[in-house]
């Protein structure tokens, strides 16, 4: 059974009815206490950097998370849930060096796309639509697509990983003014900065990779 951390911050149904689309069993979570009887686990998520952090903490979710991804089960972040695996975000931060703490399970931090990143062509913020990913390595999350597969982003902050040991834990990049980071994957955690469910087909497949896992 896949769970699904309702934290108040995201499209649940959405992500429940695209696993069952895929024909896996998964379940809206409401305590933190249910984290331990599920086989993989999801944070998904919409909206703030902040507001999110603060949803986790006070369901209790903080220590839940860290005991499951702990157990070695497979744990999903997917686009707010992302960026919460980091160390922080300047999103809501008093300053560039006061960041918003995270949960800490990824090095690095999350920052805003600058919109003159691109001269002569100033972009939008938010990043919003399809965009192509190009795969770094054999993360086992993106078996069975092609490069340049396009996936349905939504987001104005991106993660900007640290890496450790000469170790990337980007898997999959997209760009936009430059390249960023689309997905990310270490032992087993891994994450996505697009919406898997609503990403058609595509989306679909990586959700059933992780479901098969």
């Amino acid at each position: 059974m896949i769970g699904i951390i309702d934290y108040q911050m995201g499209n649940l149904r959405s992500v429940q009815k695209a696993f069952e689309h895929v024909g896996a069993g998964a379940s809206i979570l409401s305590s933190a206490s249910e984290a331990a009887g599920v086989d993989k686990l999801v944070l998904p998520g919409v909206g703030a950097f902040a507001d999110g952090m603060e949803h986790l903490r006070r369901g209790g979710w903080v220590d839940a998370i860290s005991r499951f991804i702990a157990s070695g089960r497979p744990f999903l972040g997917i686009c707010l849930g992302l960026q919460l695996l980091f160390e922080g975000s300047e999103e809501g931060a008093p300053s560039p060096d006061a960041l918003v703490e995270g949960l800490g399970v990824f090095r690095g931090k999350v920052v805003r796309f600058d919109h003159d990143t691109k001269p002569g062509c100033p972009l939008k913020v938010p990043h919003m639509g399809w965009n192509a990913i190009t795969w770094q390595r054999d993360d086992p999350l993106l078996r069975g697509l092609a490069q340049g597969d396009a996936v349905y982003f939504v987001h104005g902050y991106y993660a900007r990983p640290i890496d450790s040991q000469n170790q990337s834990v980007v898997s999959a990049t997209a760009d936009y003014g430059h390249p960023f980071c689309a997905t990310a994957w270490r032992d087993n955690i891994w994450a996505t900065q697009f919406h898997p469910e609503k990403s058609q087909k595509v989306g679909l497949k990586i959700l059933a990779n992780f479901a098969a896992m």
